[in-house]
């Protein structure tokens, strides 16, 4: 054995070898820019320079909008688990156990309660993060409950879509959810409350068929797509090019659909100030919210 080559030097390698934690940086998708982490993060996760909007976790969305950051977690109802039986490459229920693992919910749907710039508001955020956002009876019922928590507390609604649609493993109880999510949407318009739709990239499908259109305000962030069949099967149905930014939320506003594109700095504020015209409630004091919210400020 040949001491210099065989010991030395890989113990030299080891002694001077540095670990460099995998998410350190960031590839913007768009530019091809890498951006530091914590800039990213610091950022509201909007890569700096090309303004293109990260997708974030319904944790991370709730963090943003509420008030310190702090909300009360509404107890969603539970449903049956794949009650199908369906299985394609995988089992359905063992793809429900892999994006519980990864995300570390229960499904796609977040609901909040809390305080937005001190108003009391109740926010829906659907993960995308978890099987593509898609509409199953879990998420079904989780929209449902928000909005009766919004009926319930006289609160505002807001809902941040995300998701590719309905959720294929539950076939048609997944579809069932779409006028069943109507209906609630017909309750807050009944009871005189505003319900806010901010649609996120991507927003596709059967959501977008359903509650997702059907906000009395359609803010979307920029670049999103936005949409009910994705661009390349338009393309190919119809055997045309689509215009450029098809689908996109700047595409969308300018034809109508949107109302307004926001970025993801301006939507608490513009939220805020959404909720106040609709409910008449007075201009906020711009004094400090407080640090929590107790369970009896939520009764």
């Amino acid at each position: 054995m040949n001491w210099i080559s065989e010991v030395v030097r890989p113990k030299i390698k080891t002694l001077f070898k540095r670990e460099t934690p995998d998410n350190l940086w960031i590839k913007c998708p768009e530019t091809g820019q890498v951006v530091f982490h914590k800039d990213v993060e610091a950022n509201q996760w909007v890569i700096p320079g090309s303004n293109h909007h990260m997708r974030i976790s319904a944790t991370q969305r709730l963090q943003l909008m509420f008030d310190n950051g702090t909300w009360l977690d509404v107890a969603l109802p539970e449903v049956a688990v794949d009650p199908l039986k369906f299985r394609d490459e995988k089992r359905y229920i063992d793809r429900l156990k892999d994006a519980r693992a990864k995300t570390g919910q229960q499904d796609a749907f977040k609901v909040g309660f809390g305080r937005v710039e001190d108003l009391p508001m109740t926010i829906a955020v659907q993960d995308f993060g978890f099987m593509g956002g898609s509409l199953g009876m879990a998420a079904g019922e989780a929209f449902i409950k928000g909005a009766e928590t919004a009926l319930e507390k006289r609160t505002p609604y807001v809902l941040f879509a995300g998701s590719g649609g309905a959720r294929m493993q539950e076939g048609i109880l997944s579809l069932m959810q779409m006028p069943r999510t109507t209906v609630a949407v017909r309750r807050l318009r009944e009871a005189k409350l505003p319900y806010i739709v901010v649609l996120t990239n991507p927003t596709t499908g059967g959501v977008t068929a359903s509650y997702a259109m059907l906000g009395d305000v359609h803010l979307a962030e920029p670049g999103a797509l936005i949409g009910f069949a994705g661009p390349r099967v338009i393309e190919q149905t119809i055997r045309e090019k689509l215009p450029d930014g098809f689908q996109r939320s700047e595409y969308l506003k300018e034809h109508g659909m949107v109302d307004a594109v926001v970025h993801r700095h301006d939507l608490k504020a513009t939220i805020a100030r959404l909720s106040r015209l609709f409910t008449k409630a007075p201009a906020s004091s711009g004094a400090a919210a407080p640090a929590g919210i107790t369970a009896a400020a939520a009764e």
